[in-house]
């Protein structure tokens, strides 16, 4: 089968289409006909070898995490899904590889596709989607009548971050630039910030909560705008303690990872914020509850561009860019 591997970390380097074994599927696992991916910013990153250290993968390497298609094979244990379903996933770390025409997936991490969407639309969601669900429900426990402010509205994950976070019944500020207001306020938004000539530090005040996706500054930034006891959800960093420990990450990194977030995690205490990095995780059981908002249309996907196949490496590249208004697909078939 074809795919684009990634062959040594590299910061101007592209991916290569290459001639690949098909998967062999595990007893827990299911074979799926690929009919598009997505790209994520943790694709661009792990390709430029950013996440080395902590995800070590042996080269050459599929890329890619977001999967929409069809069950070709079943493992013996499979109990759940059948040949012929239409699937969705985030594959989970270490077994991704959605750059393909093919990819073996364990039943847990997959759930049936949303039948009111394509399979470029529901390739879109799952990182996406998922990123938002474990922060706003497992962690933040978000309420009705709270506030949340989510950084960068027009982009994937904001774009899914707003809508979940009005369906829970929040009050919702996003910054992103004055061409993208129209969509972050049909998504939502109840007050959108243009980023690039106001300050949302000085507008906002008493939040209960803020899922950031910036950089240190702007999450520094944040803490001022959160009531005392509120929270900060970080997904582009920095890593903390609990990280570590999920990862099982050496000494030397967990000396690594506590002196590049000493900094944040005291100020957050200074300020009696709660502090807390998410690094998402696959759940083929949270898909489905995702699902099921998907298809009462609480939830529906943000498409920029849907690129070929043969044009992941531009895919790649408009990611990376940092322009795209909500997700960039990549179609197989």
């Amino acid at each position: 089968m074809k795919a684009f591997t990634l062959k040594k970390y590299s910061k101007t380097e592209k991916l290569e289409l290459a001639e690949v074994p098909e998967p062999n599927i595990k007893d827990d696992e299911v074979l799926v006909e690929i009919h598009a991916a997505s790209i994520n910013q943790l694709d661009v990153k792990l390709m430029k070898g950013e996440f080395k250290m902590i995800l070590p993968y042996k080269l050459p390497q599929i890329l890619g995490h977001d999967v929409a298609g069809i069950v070709t094979k079943v493992g013996t244990k499979v109990s759940r899904f059948k040949i012929g379903d239409e699937i969705y996933a985030r594959a989970s770390d270490f077994h991704i590889g959605t750059f393909a025409e093919k990819i073996a997936i364990n039943e847990n991490d997959i759930a049936l596709k949303p039948q009111n969407i394509s399979m470029e639309e529901a390739a879109s969601l799952p990182l996406v989607a998922l990123t938002v669900w474990q922060a706003f429900v497992d962690i933040a426990k978000l309420q009705k009548g709270q506030k949340v402010f989510i950084q960068a509205g027009s982009g994937g994950v904001g774009t899914i971050a707003i809508q979940l976070a009005k369906y829970l019944g929040a009050t919702v500020a996003t910054t992103t630039s004055a061409q993208n207001f129209e969509l972050v306020k049909n998504l939502g938004a109840d007050i959108v910030i243009d980023y690039k000539t106001q300050d949302f530090e000085t507008i906002l005040k008493d939040y209960d909560l803020v899922l950031n996706s910036q950089d240190e500054k702007t999450l520094l930034k944040s803490l001022k705008i959160l009531r005392k006891g509120g929270q900060v959800i970080s997904i582009s960093g920095p890593p903390d303690s609990t990280f570590a420990k999920e990862f099982k990450l050496n000494w030397l990194m967990k000396t690594v990872i506590s002196l590049i977030s000493r900094k944040v995690i005291n100020q957050a205490k200074k300020l009696g914020i709660n502090y807390s990095f998410l690094f998402m995780k696959a759940n083929g059981k949270q898909l489905t509850e995702i699902s099921k908002l998907v298809e009462e249309n609480k939830i529906r996907p943000v498409i920029d561009k849907v690129f070929d196949f043969h044009q992941t490496n531009e895919a790649m590249s408009f990611v990376e860019s940092g322009r795209a208004k909500g997700k960039i697909v990549i179609k197989m078939k």
